[in-house]
């Protein structure tokens, strides 16, 4: 199986030993604690589950600048985005050597990680734009990441965790979070030997499903990882429990049996297109992914990227040496009228727009809001009628 980046072996930082977990449960409630932002009990699950490793915790301000500027740590580490634990005010734990961390998302706040406190720094305007632009290039206030990111504070704690929760997403999505180390021991049970993952924000239509079926067949991969996003969304994103319930039966219907895993992962988007696209690649490494999907305008939102920056990254910026799962660069898929069926749409250079059926997200929604199913060339009639009743039930 793939190597994990840049070390033999996973290191998740969930505390698994019972024994060992009781005692930590029992000590934080000693500690000095504090709630922490969505943003970095997201960073937390993602430590926790194998995702970020080899990382040992929230990164110090040095690290996360230089992983801005250069996708390196300052002891050389490659990781494509800070990983930071930003708070408004340190006051509480000021002089700490040992805290708790407080699930925000969790009714009553319980405890998500405890932390070995490195340093606490006041993060300047000037490192905090300089964060912003390097992972999001923009510095666009409007844009969902950069307000985000910018929204969280400006004290940076650091130091290693050991994660002792994976917040709401496994209470809330027990069949569907997966953490890094339960999806490599199930592609190893599965005896899957080329993987090829797909990331969704969103229900697959019948373009992502062609999509992720023509990459199995060129890549001549055993199996496909659907990983979906089970966190934050911006306003206006199909929530997570429509999107597994719509993908599931996608699934069901239309892959053989022992092709298709459906897992999720517990983090909130960034938006920030090309470096999270890096990002998205990392951690599905981490997994046991051999190749990734990325499509048009990868993790992106508005106009911020260019439609195949997330895929150019990878060319111009990613270090030769950094991951070694493999890009498969796609461009957008749709149905064709003329050669009745899914095609990517560079691949029919004698198309012209009208030869296609193209349909924009927002008259996706005003139609299922109305009841009326998408055609079957845009959308499976079962997955339509999921979020047909997902609309209904809004009204």
């Amino acid at each position: 199986m793939i190597k994990p980046v840049g070390s033999e072996a996973l290191k998740p930082l969930f505390v698994y030993d019972p024994d060992s977990h009781h005692a930590l449960m029992r000590e934080a409630e000693t500690l000095p604690s504090v709630i922490i932002s969505s943003q970095a009990a997201a960073n937390a699950v993602m430590l926790g589950g194998g995702y970020f490793s080899p990382l040992p915790g929230f990164m110090n301000v040095a690290d996360a600048v230089g992983v801005a500027e250069g996708m390196r740590t300052a002891d050389g580490l490659f990781f494509p985005v800070p990983v930071l634990c930003l708070l408004e005010s340190a006051n509480g734990i000021a002089g700490a050597k040992r805290i708790a961390l407080r699930d925000p998302n969790v009714e009553g706040n319980p405890v998500l990680a405890v932390m070995d406190v490195e340093a606490i720094e006041q993060v300047s305007d000037a490192q905090m734009a300089l964060m912003t632009e390097k992972v999001y290039r923009t510095l666009d206030p409007e844009h969902p990441g950069v307000q985000t990111f910018n929204s969280q504070g400006r004290f940076a704690v650091s130091g290693p965790i050991q994660v002792l929760h994976f917040s709401y997403f496994q209470d809330d999505f027990p069949d569907t979070f997966r953490t890094a180390v339960e999806i490599r021991n199930e592609i190893a049970e599965r005896g899957w030997k080329r993987v090829v993952a797909f990331q969704t924000r969103n229900p697959m239509h019948l373009a992502h499903e062609e999509l992720c079926h023509m990459a199995m067949k060129r890549l001549d991969c055993d199996g496909l990882v659907i990983h979906m996003l089970l966190g934050k969304l911006k306003p206006g994103d199909i929530p997570a429990p429509v999107r597994d319930a719509a993908i599931r039966k996608m699934v069901e219907l239309y892959f053989p049996p022992n092709s298709a895993m459906v897992t999720g992962y517990g983090f909130d988007m960034l938006y920030a297109g090309p470096r999270e696209a890096v990002l998205h690649a990392y951690f599905r490494q981490n997994m046991g992914a051999t190749h990734f999907i990325i499509g048009r305008d990868h993790a992106g939102v508005g106009d911020y990227y260019g439609a195949f920056d997330a895929q150019t990254i990878f060319d111009e910026e990613v270090p030769a040496d950094a991951l070694q799962i493999e890009i498969f660069k796609a461009d957008h898929t749709a149905y064709s009228k003329k050669l009745k069926r899914v095609v990517m749409m560079c691949e029919a250079p004698d198309h012209s727009k009208d030869d296609f059926v193209l349909l924009s997200g927002t008259k996706v929604r005003e139609m299922l809001g109305n009841g009326i199913a998408p055609p079957p060339e845009f959308s499976r009639p079962e997955v339509a009628q999921i979020l047909m009743d997902y609309y209904r039930s809004l009204d």
